[in-house]
Order: C-alpha cells, then structure tokens, then sequence
C-alpha cells in the first residue's frame, strides 16, 4: 500500500541539502514526483524547498525518523503532510457571496480537495443557498457589545478544522480569537495591498483616480490587512468607471484570487518566513 506524502523544509543554505533530502526519501521508497526549491542567497542565505512523492505507507515511520535526524544536523525546519487525509477548512462570510459560492463550486468540482464541514455568517442572508448545495450553515450575530461571546460560539464550532477562509467576512478578528484559533487564516482583502488597507477600499480608490484595482488573498496576523501575501491580481480601470463599476470588476478578481490561495495552500505550496511567502 502507498501514500502520497508532501514535504515542506526551510533552513540555512549550505551544499548537500538536495541529496541528503531526496537520499531519505529514496532510502524509504520514496519517488519523487514534483520537486521545488529556492535560496535567498547561496551563500549565507536561507534554502526552501517542497517535495512531492509517493511511497510505500509502511515506511513512515522510517522516513519520519530520517527527517528528523536531518532536522537536528541542519537546522531544518521540515512539515510533513498527507493528501489523502484532506485539510478541513470553515468559510466564514457576512453578506457578499462571490467568494463563497466560487469556493463551493470549486469544492463540488473537485478542484479545491478539502473538506468543509461548516460555513459561519454573522448574517443569515445566504444560509438557505449555502444548505441547499449541501453544506452546513451556522449563523452567529456579530455585535460590538457581545462580540467576545459570538467569537466564543465560534471558536467552539472550529474544534475539528485545519484552517479558516475569511470569504468576505466583515468583522475583524480580535487578537484572542486569533491565537486561540491557532491555526492559519486566510483572509481576502478587496485591494491590492499595500495600498488601501482597511475599510471603504474601492471607494478610496475612485476618490485617488488609481488606474489599476486589485485584491489580496493573505494569512491573517493580529495587525490588520499586513499578514503574509499568499496571492494577488489586478485589472486596469479607467476614469469613466464608477465605484459601482470598481466593485463589479473588483469581484471578478477577489474570488479568483481567494480560491487560487486556498488551493495553494491545501496543496501544501506555501512556505511563511518573516511575514513574507514562498509559493512553489
């Protein structure tokens, strides 16, 4: 019986990572499918790569130990992950539905392979749509007098998931809920950040006359819209287009952006250091 396994290491650069790492995988039965990497600098710099591979399931455990081993002697920081058992992801959404319904679709079309065992509004617009097409809603009212009590509610909904896609949810995390959750956060942020960080994006946009509009798919960080960039898109607008016309355009690339990420980042294609993103 085999598996198909992903790897993920970070560490010092220094000659020999490539063959000690792919020798480990080759010494347990490993063949290697797909093969990424990337130095800062060759010397002195830090090295990333990804691996993927197929190998007989009953050396795990010797691969396991192997990594390991080479962790300790070079600094490594190594993941490990397995496809066959998919991440598990909760949508949170408020009352735009663009970004969730193209993940759902995407889900139900096999192309995003994860599973989503429950989608959280602080509206109930959307709940009787997200049932129908066969997943579970939970609505939790989001108030500036309670909103530690529906974070609460929230949190013991997420017990059983890996990670979270913020679809347009338009409340802001609180740095409890965030380190409590623990695990990332993918957020979409309706802007191609730096630029326009917060609330009103588009129309701040129109106000400054950018000829460029975007929107950025990220990992959520206790400091507002400035986590780790996992992806981006622009389109060019012009003069003539109003901040109805900059929404609509702006939609089109939010949702594509958002589920390129989500993917991505189920796939195991992201590697974060020092807020940034290596994206194999």
């Amino acid at each position: 019986m085999s598996r198909s396994g992903h790897l993920l290491i970070a560490c010092p650069d220094q000659p020999g990572i490539v063959a000690r790492v792919t020798g480990a995988l080759f010494s347990c039965g490993a063949n290697i499918t797909e093969s990424a990497q990337h130095s800062t600098d060759p010397t002195g710099g830090l090295f990333f790569m990804r691996v993927a591979f197929h190998m007989p399931a009953l050396q795990i455990e010797a691969l396991t130990t192997s990594l390991n081993e080479l962790a300790a002697v070079w600094q490594m920081q190594v993941r490990l992950s397995w496809p066959d058992r998919p991440k598990r992801a909760a949508i949170f959404l408020s009352r735009e539905s663009h970004c969730l319904l193209e993940l759902l679709w995407q889900h139900q079309t096999g192309e995003i392979g994860a599973q989503i065992p429950i989608v959280i509004s602080n509206h109930a617009d959307h709940g009787e749509t997200v049932r129908r097409m066969g997943y579970a809603f939970t609505h939790v009212p989001v108030s500036k007098d309670r909103k530690q009590d529906a974070e609460q509610q929230q949190l013991a909904l997420l017990q059983d998931v890996d990670f979270i896609v913020l679809a347009r949810y338009m409340q802001i995390l609180s740095p409890y809920f965030i380190a409590a959750f623990g695990k990332p956060i993918i957020n979409i942020h309706h802007s191609f950040l730096p630029a326009f960080v917060g609330a009103r994006p588009y129309e701040r946009a129109y106000e400054r006359g950018v000829k460029i509009i975007g929107a950025t798919a990220h990992y959520v960080t206790a400091d507002l819209d400035a986590g780790p960039i996992i992806e981006q898109d622009i389109a060019r607008v012009a003069h003539s287009n109003s901040v109805t016309d900059l929404k609509a355009i702006g939609r089109q690339i939010e949702r594509s952006v958002l589920a390129r990420a989500v993917r991505w980042h189920i796939e195991d294609r992201v590697i974060v250091h020092d807020n940034r993103t290596i994206v194999f």
